[in-house]
């Protein structure tokens, strides 16, 4: 191995080491608002059980939205709720990199909890924890389990599609790849498989893994590894040479609207939708994390709580640090 790779591999280490440590000494804690701004989860809970019933897909959506914005400014900053600042005339938001756009949705949601919280607790909460309550209220209303959201976070001032591009881990990873990017923010390889669960819910755009369909590996044919069934039904959605950039399809085709152990009973039969679903069988001990929690819903429900709790506290920015933006779209001036 190089020497340049070595300091690479040290400084990752070092970087997720100083940010774990930053965890344990963050201002996060529940009922963070209890006085402040006793309203607000109920608030953000109100505007995501609305978005639900106009949309299902808000909820997938502003799940997908926590991941994003915790995973992009990782060495630096996480959950800072830079996913959802617009691009400007200089500057080309993380929201507009391919990897986001125009696969996020939910910002609605977001806007509209942020502007009735400004009526009534003006400059309190910040748009990083609006981000972190919708994700657990859209999992809990679509029949995963609840869980307590501790916060405090405050809100970045920089958002770079750059770093969204560099910081996503694209739907071709394998495992190994997925193994050590989610090492390299913290996350072991069971919480890894864990919150691959979240793709029970929610749509992706045929772009995203046409290529098992139609020349998996340059070989011009699809992925052996896919169900053929499952592959002749996708091709009707997602036919060859198709430039439709809004053509989607469920993850999940059994209950798309549903949390539930159904995206791990897909990959068991070569249902999985990404390579990086179907990765996960080529791997002794996440093969059996995947069996276990296909077997065991109760479990990997439990554990994906605790997944996203976890994920939605890393290196984020507390105290005085940051700013409580006034709309979450925009840095305050």
């Amino acid at each position: 191995m190089s020497s340049k790779t070595d300091t690479q591999l040290y400084l990752i280490c070092l970087l997720a080491f100083l940010c774990l440590s930053v965890e344990s000494e963050a201002q996060l804690r529940m009922g963070f608002y209890r006085t402040s701004c006793g309203m607000a989860e109920f608030i953000v809970k109100d505007e995501v059980r609305k978005g639900f019933i106009r949309d299902k897909g808000v909820a997938p959506g502003l799940v997908r939205l926590h991941f994003h914005d915790c995973f992009v400014r990782f060495y630096n900053i996480g959950c800072d709720g830079s996913v959802l600042i617009d691009s400007t005339p200089s500057n080309k938001a993380e929201k507009d990199s391919p990897a986001n756009n125009p696969s996020l949705r939910g910002f609605e949601v977001i806007d509209k909890a942020k502007a009735r919280l400004q009526a009534v607790c003006k400059g309190v909460v910040s748009c990083a924890d609006i981000v972190a309550f919708a994700a657990r209220d859209s999992v809990e209303i679509t029949g995963g389990f609840g869980y307590d959201v501790p916060a405090g976070r405050r809100d970045g001032r920089i958002s770079l599609s750059s770093e969204a591009s560099a910081n996503l881990p694209p739907p071709t990873f394998t495992v190994d790849q997925l193994t050590q990017f989610f090492s390299n923010k913290g996350l072991t390889q069971d919480e890894m498989v864990t919150l691959s669960g979240a793709h029970t819910i929610g749509r992706s755009h045929c772009s995203s893994f046409i290529n098992r369909l139609y020349n998996f590996s340059g070989t011009s044919r699809q992925d052996p590894t896919l169900d053929s069934r499952y592959a002749a039904r996708l091709k009707t959605m997602c036919p060859e040479g198709s430039t439709d950039p809004n053509q989607v399809v469920p993850m999940n085709p059994s209950s798309p609207s549903i949390t539930d152990e159904d995206y791990y009973v897909d990959v068991l039969r070569n249902r999985g939708l990404f390579t990086s679903d179907q990765t996960l069988l080529t791997d002794t001990a996440t093969a059996n994390q995947v069996r276990q929690n296909a077997r065991n819903p109760f479990l990997w429900k439990t554990k994906f709580a605790s997944a996203m709790v976890k994920m939605g506290q890393l290196c984020v920015i507390t105290g005085d640090a940051g700013e409580i933006r006034a709309n979450c779209r925009v840095i305050n001036s």
